[in-house]
């Protein structure tokens, strides 16, 4: 994400001033614009055409700059769009004031965003979004025979890239010719998703996993082709790819290559596998010692009441909601964990370890000390009081 200007401090209202420049930072435009909320953007309207005449004149597509009032926020994450829908704000000569519009927020297109009051976790969101070492950390392959998912872990999301899936003969009988045939075939697929969509720059590796030994022959396929076809990126960093196991080629099984000790190893200071660690802790703590372990708003924040919470888990989608005061309630308790010297940790949505944790309400915590007696009642499971 390239900033082109910021007039925004906590608490007090102003604008930022942004350009989307990767398919991540469209997942952080996403989280920071929301119902009530300015955008100016550039967009394209249909007017008609005078004629001069009495019947209507041809209809043309003009750019003009307009700033809406944000009543709808829709996310294509396949598309890497986001629609805005709202009130027009500014007079205009081709869309009159308080006409709705809607807005398309898209990658190279710069837009500003204005608040009435920023808090920290979007100034936060925009260090982050801006910071230049935020990227695409690793690639992952998961593959079987006829399927495979190829997906970017990123700072913030996972993003699919690319699914292959090919009808596969079977190894015997009649159909047992066609097979080695159709194999090559898939594995080309997969290898040209590769090429198209890896940036060999920003990737610290890319791991082949799944079940058996498919993931093994594709190691072996795509090493012979880049040769053969000289594809310098691949064959300069032969020394990336990876192998690892893994239970299935769906993206959930993401959680288990990111887990595996060797590939942990790699990618140890990435936002992703620091999530995924962290979620794994709260879960070894919970089998250790669940008195120590909680989940959902009501418990962990009596917990933090009694000062207890050492770590805060919370999923970035608890802040996408439009009542106000919820989200504030949020962001203040992510400052007092942290004032109070405890860890908070915001688990991005769009990566497997924040969807395991929407499961659990989205908000967990680890304990400093155990609270036995906070595990037994029944407290709200659904909002912060």
């Amino acid at each position: 994400m390239k900033l082109l200007g910021k007039r925004a401090r906590k608490g007090d209202e102003g604008s930022i001033k942004l350009v989307p420049e990767e398919g991540e930072d469209m997942w952080h435009a996403y989280n920071l614009i929301r119902e009530g909320d300015d955008v100016t953007a550039t967009t394209f309207r249909k007017v008609q055409k005078d004629s001069g005449g009495t019947s209507a004149g041809a209809s043309e597509r003009i750019k003009i700059k307009l700033t809406i009032k944000v009543e709808e926020v829709d996310f294509d994450a396949e598309g890497q769009q986001i629609r805005l829908r709202g009130k027009n704000m500014t007079e205009n000569e081709h869309v009159k004031l308080g006409a709705y519009h809607t807005l398309e927020i898209e990658q190279q297109r710069p837009f500003t965003l204005y608040k009435q009051a920023w808090d920290l976790l979007d100034l936060e969101r925009i260090r982050q979004a801006c910071d230049p070492a935020a990227s695409a950390d690793l690639a992952a392959v998961l593959i079987t025979e006829g399927l495979a998912n190829l997906c970017l872990v990123g700072s913030s999301c996972t993003l699919q890239r690319a699914r292959i899936e090919t009808n596969m003969p079977r190894k015997r009988g009649a159909a047992a010719a066609g097979y080695d045939k159709s194999l090559e075939s898939f594995f080309r697929k997969v290898y040209e998703a590769i090429v198209r969509h890896m940036d060999w720059d920003v990737v610290k590796c890319l791991v082949i996993a799944g079940p058996g030994f498919t993931k093994d022959s594709f190691k072996t396929f795509l090493e012979a082709e880049a040769i053969r076809q000289d594809y310098r990126p691949l064959i300069l960093n032969k020394q990336k790819v990876l192998l690892a196991a893994a239970s299935s080629a769906y993206k959930h099984s993401l959680k288990e290559v990111m887990a595996s000790q060797g590939i942990a190893s790699q990618i140890k200071d990435t936002k992703a596998a620091k999530e995924t660690k962290l979620l794994q802790d709260f879960y070894d703590m919970m089998a250790r010692d669940s008195a120590r372990a909680i989940y959902g708003p009501g418990h962990v924040q009596a917990a933090h009441e009694l000062g207890a919470v050492q770590t805060l888990l919370i999923t970035d989608t608890l802040f996408r909601v439009n009542n106000v005061l919820q989200r504030q309630k949020y962001a203040a308790l992510v400052e007092q964990v942290q004032e109070a010297g405890g860890e908070a940790v915001i688990f991005s949505g769009m990566h497997v370890s924040g969807e395991q944790l929407n499961q659990l309400t989205g908000l967990a915590a680890i304990l400093r000390f155990p609270l036995p007696d906070l595990e037994d009642q029944e407290l709200d499971a659904g909002e912060l009081q």
